[in-house]
């Protein structure tokens, strides 16, 4: 028979976490107490220590909190917050909305960030092998077109002939690669992608937001799954204002397009079932 301490020890080796410990009257949070980070740090910095297990130093926290503000919204036009209205027109609460929205940011919407930062690592291990950045650049960004096409994470943006928050986003890279925060690899592994596909293209393809904040996230060290999982919870807060924005609107069953404008039918002509007598 199984000692009743041994299902006890069983049963906490099979919850084991390293990352929060709680008992009646005190949570701690990697070995920090709860009341002690309470309005002590900001939320990028409780993001950190949540996924790192140690607190960030001021320039880590103000570049990560950068991404954060950076990737919060891109209109109703982007999926992610269109599905969030459409859901809350369709009865769902803010919680059912988010977690419909948050549900398309996969490889094609939302994933962009995570894909360049593998791309942005397979550039560093082919300098770390003795690759000169333009032939790393080279053969990484051939290597990646051949296997997922053409569309390279990062750069170009169809809406934006450059992307504002880009430049932005970089400047700060400058100025912490200057500061001894990062390293600066990244961005210049980034620059190097641009000036390479100028010269594949014969005109300039420029970092856009994913781009620059996979540059940032790979800078603090954050693995490219995380790149995703960060840039999910910036552009939950997008989500959020745009499907409480639409709670207040007396629309039912939101589409995707007025119901003035028609759909194009490209099926077969009118047909008719056969009867009996045909």
């Amino acid at each position: 028979m199984t000692d009743t301490r041994d299902l006890e020890s069983l049963a906490a080796d099979y919850w084991s976490t390293s990352i929060v410990d709680i008992h009646p009257g005190s949570i701690r949070v990697r070995g920090y107490p709860i009341q002690e980070l309470i309005g002590t740090i900001g939320f990028a910095q409780m993001i950190w220590l949540m996924l790192r297990g140690e607190l960030p130093s001021p320039g880590q926290a103000r570049l990560l909190e950068a991404a954060l503000v950076a990737s919060v919204d891109h209109g109703p036009h982007a999926p992610s917050i269109a599905i969030s209205r459409m859901a809350v027109s369709c009865g769902l609460p803010l919680n059912g909305a988010m977690a419909s929205a948050l549900n398309t940011l996969d490889d094609v919407h939302g994933g962009a960030g995570q894909q360049a930062v593998e791309l942005f690592h397979a550039i560093d291990r082919e300098q770390t092998q003795g690759a000169t950045l333009e032939e790393a650049v080279a053969r990484s960004v051939d290597a990646f077109v051949a296997v997922h096409g053409k569309y390279l994470p990062g750069f170009g943006h169809r809406f934006h002939p450059v992307d504002p928050r880009a430049g932005r986003l970089l400047a700060m890279v400058d100025e912490a690669a200057a500061a001894g925060v990062v390293t600066g690899r990244y961005a210049a592994i980034a620059c190097g992608i641009e000036a390479y596909l100028k010269a594949r293209k014969g005109r300039t393809i420029p970092m856009n937001i994913d781009g620059a904040t996979a540059v940032i996230y790979a800078e603090l060290g954050f693995e490219p799954e995380l790149a995703r999982g960060v840039f999910c919870l910036s552009r939950a807060v997008g989500i959020l204002s745009h499907a409480w924005e639409q709670r207040g609107r007396a629309e039912r069953n939101k589409g995707p397009m007025p119901r003035q404008m028609p759909y194009r039918y490209t099926g077969k002509p009118e047909r008719h079932y056969p009867g009996d007598d045909q």
